[in-house]
Formats: structure tokens, sequence, C-alpha cells
């Protein structure tokens, strides 16, 4: 599984220097950003971690459009029953989403559409599929700092996990089954520019639905290390309001990267 992760960096690598080649000629065009981290120890305790991920931003004179790919793999050494340790893949996620902004008259204020699949193994579902349209607003635009809102109705399905002991109301078996259901969403983004060379976000999206509530944080703290280098420190939430009883309810994330920008 080790190899799908690594797979999705080379190719996210790949598009990048794709799209460098564009932005040398369309600077306001496109805009780049490829992020990437790994951890791995040895001796007493064992483990690799993998992150990365590639953001691509498309300003139009109507449209501003965003597409984003992420992905981490973790493998930990276990120890058995017998006493014996092996290595075990212990966190595993793939996302990938698709957003088109519509500007409006009004100032920094748009219409979007939003798409987006995620395939979690160990998350408290399989797999989710958003697909949402909505309004987006500039509520504060100061100098250094912004804040932007998003609302709107959207649809999710998603796929419980094979081992799920969740049950419908006849009592049956959902582990492995699809359901789907309409959603509301909310975003809420702020960044602060805090220096030439430091800059601090945060992210809060909610997905409420009849059956589960998922909601979404990150804070980050991004220093640059050059012109295009950066280093990233985020801290990633994410709880579901319903999950099964084997599954916690909240996940989290504390992550060191590089970024590069183009």
């Amino acid at each position: 599984m080790k190899l799908k992760l690594l797979s999705i960096l080379v190719a996210a690598s790949a598009a990048t220097n794709a799209f460098a080649a564009d932005v040398d000629t369309e600077q306001k065009t496109w805009e780049v950003t490829s992020e990437l981290g790994a951890i791995i120890t040895s001796g007493n305790t064992e483990t690799t971690t993998l992150k990365g991920g590639i953001k691509v931003q498309h300003n139009l004179e109507q449209w501003n459009n965003e597409y984003k790919l992420d992905g981490i793999y973790k493998e930990d050494e276990v120890e058995d029953a017998n006493g014996d340790k092996n290595k075990q893949r212990t966190n595993e996620k793939y996302s990938i989403s698709a957003q088109g902004n519509y500007k409006l008259n009004e100032d920094h204020s748009h219409l979007f559409i939003y798409g987006s699949h995620v395939s979690d193994y160990f998350g408290a579902y399989r797999s989710e599929s958003v697909i949402s349209a909505g309004y987006g607003l500039r509520l504060l635009n100061e100098k250094t700092m912004w804040l932007s809102a998003e609302v709107g109705p959207g649809y999710k399905y998603f796929e419980y996990p094979d081992d799920s002991s969740e049950i419908d109301d006849n009592g049956n078996s959902l582990a492995g089954e699809f359901e789907g259901e309409v959603i509301a969403l909310g975003k809420l983004d702020y960044n602060w520019q805090i220096s030439e060379s430091a800059r601090f976000t945060q992210l809060v999206a909610v997905e409420y639905g009849d059956t589960n509530t998922k909601t979404r944080s990150e804070t980050a703290l991004l220093a640059k290390i050059n012109g295009s280098l950066q280093m990233k420190v985020a801290f990633n939430v994410t709880n579901n309001s319903d999950v099964a009883d084997d599954k916690e309810s909240t996940d989290t994330e504390t992550s060191f990267t590089l970024v590069y920008s183009f």
C-alpha cells in the first residue's frame, strides 16, 4: 500500500513540473503548491509516515478554480500476543477535490460548485463522496488578514467499513454498505500574514446531515525558508458525531511538511 502513496507523490511532482512551465508564461493564471513530508524512525520503535499533496489554483476572468490531491500513509511496529514485533499499516487515507468559484458583481462574493472523494482505510467511514453548491463571501478583507465564508446544500454518498458494527433500523448490519443523504455545508477560512516570512491559517468546515455531522479543522503556521520554499506545521482535527462503538469519533493529526510554491 505504501507504493500507492509513493505513486501519488511522484505523479504530483510530475504534475507540478508540468504546471510550472505554464506558470513561467502565465504568472497570474496558475498558482501551484506542492507539499511533502516524511518521518522514518528505527531502533526501539520503528515507524514510517509519508504525507504529500498538491494544490492547483486556476484564476480566470470570471472563475477561480481549485484542485487538490492529498495522501497520507503510516506504518508502525506492533507487538502481537506472542511478543513478536511486526510492521503494520496504521493509517492510509487519500482525498481528491475540485471547486469552481464564479465571481459575482459584488466585491469578494461568488457562487461555487464543489466535489470531493475521500478513501480512508482506518476512518469512521471507508469512503465518502460529496457534491455541493452554494454562496461564498469575504467577511474580512484587511491588508494582512482576511476571512471568507461559504454555505450551501449538498449530497453525500458514503460507505461503512467492512468491520463496522453499525446496524440499520431493522437490525441488519451496515458493514460494507453504502448510504446517501442530503447535507448542509459551511466553511470558514482565515488567513493572517504575520510578517513577510510567517503566515497563520485556520480552516473550519462542517457537513451536517441526519445520520452524521462531520467537522474538520486545520490550524497551520507557515514559515518562509526562501522565495518559494516554506516549512508548514499543521494540526488537523476530524470529528464525526455518529460512529460505530469500535471507532473513535475524533481523529487528530500533527504534521511537519515542506511546501514549494510556483
